[in-house]
């Protein structure tokens, strides 16, 4: 057998293992059960990208512990998420393949990370996001809102974070609308009217809103409370990430973000439902559930380690976030290690029914650049409406 007939039976074999745990309940599948799987089919998909890529392939060689040796995930080659500033993009597929190319934000004068997605990986993607999203918020399809400007609800061969967020929640839509707008300057605006008439449209309708974590509080909450406008829209599901460096810097606390944004919508404040995710994990998004904690799928995993040491630590202490996903093919993004910090609270039982990992995201590590996640300056909006 020729190496690319049996590059593709291993890659045929890859996407039906992918596909169970995909197939699976998200939060169902005990620890021990789940954790032996991934780290079979993360060993098969490590072996598979160091036949695709020499480079990758020499790193993995060189990794203090072997792949045959590593008895459990966090032994296994992990790559720092800068490696994805490089260009062109790291990529296990040809050119030809590569259907859409993602963009992590970042602020002026950083580089952005970049993935290439192929139709399988953006195929998993979305199934990803989907599977997750539903386990919070339910499967119906239903109106969803927009905060941002339609600019970043259009399909594009190179998709920033914002637009990448929006597209994902699209298949639960019945229809889309957003309510955001560029002023004659450029700005960002809160189209009220076309805002107000949907919100009497469906009124008594679930109705899925998302947008960034800024964006939503100075373009939509700040507006509203400043014209006393209540939106009353109870069975709403307010889904947001990225952006808490922002508000943090003038001193607004997610219990106060949580409050007026329900306080505008008039829903509970349970109806308001933060998420950590990021362009290199793609397809795996970590909403918060009824116990403040977010939680890992099972296409997934989390781990701690010491951010002097980098050796994972214990459930209850603090350290630099690693993120595990088996979805992608089209570039070795299956074990990285991000700048951020965070805190595993357990492997099980959490209170709120869900199984498996739950872990506290706490902030981005002191003196690393900051990503950006999406939140840009309003004026890095006015010609061409990317991130």
């Amino acid at each position: 057998m020729s190496q690319l007939a049996d590059l593709h039976v291993q890659l045929v074999e890859l996407e039906q293992s992918i596909g169970t745990l995909l197939d699976t309940r998200p939060y169902a599948m005990a620890p021990e059960q789940r954790n032996e799987y991934l780290l079979a089919l993360f060993k098969r998909e490590l072996e598979y990208a160091c036949e695709r890529s020499s480079r990758f392939s020499n790193y993995v060689r060189h990794w203090p512990v072997s792949l045959s040796a590593a008895d459990k995930i966090a032994d296994l080659p992990y790559l720092p998420v800068s490696v994805f500033k490089a260009n062109p993009p790291l990529s296990l597929v040809p050119a030809s393949e590569v259907k859409r190319t993602l963009r992590s934000s970042s602020t002026s004068g950083q580089v952005p990370s970049r993935v290439v997605l192929d139709a399988a990986t953006s195929r998993r993607m979305t199934k990803g996001v989907i599977a997750i999203i539903r386990n919070f918020v339910g499967a119906a399809r239903r109106p969803y809102l927009v905060i941002d400007t339609q600019e970043n609800l259009g399909r594009q061969s190179e998709l920033g974070a914002r637009g990448a967020a929006i597209q994902a929640l699209g298949s639960f839509a019945t229809e889309t609308v957003s309510c955001l707008l560029l002023d004659s300057q450029g700005e960002l605006a809160l189209d009220s009217e076309k805002l107000l008439a949907c919100a009497a449209k469906w009124k008594e309708a679930e109705v899925l809103v998302y947008g960034f974590t800024y964006v939503i509080w100075t373009q939509l909450v700040g507006p509203l409370k400043r014209a006393g406008i209540t939106l009353n829209l109870p069975n709403v599901h307010v889904l947001h990430s990225g952006g808490w460096k922002r508000l943090e810097q003038q001193a607004v606390t997610k219990d106060q973000f949580v409050r007026d944004l329900a306080s505008v919508f008039a829903c509970a404040e349970d109806r308001v439902i933060d998420y950590y995710g990021m362009v290199e994990n793609v397809g795996v998004v970590y909403p918060d559930c009824a116990r403040g904690y977010k939680h890992v799928p099972a296409f997934a995993e989390v781990i701690i380690r010491d951010p002097l040491t980098l050796a994972p630590v214990e459930a209850g202490e603090q350290g630099l976030v690693q993120v595990c996903s088996v979805l992608p093919t089209s570039f070795p993004g299956f074990l990285l290690l991000t700048d951020d910090m965070g805190e595993i609270i357990g492997h099980d039982g959490c209170g709120c029914g869900r199984r498996g990992t739950h872990f506290r995201f706490l902030r981005r590590v002191p003196e690393v650049e900051v990503r950006g996640c999406g939140n840009l300056e309003t004026t890095r909006q006015r010609r061409g409406g990317g991130t």
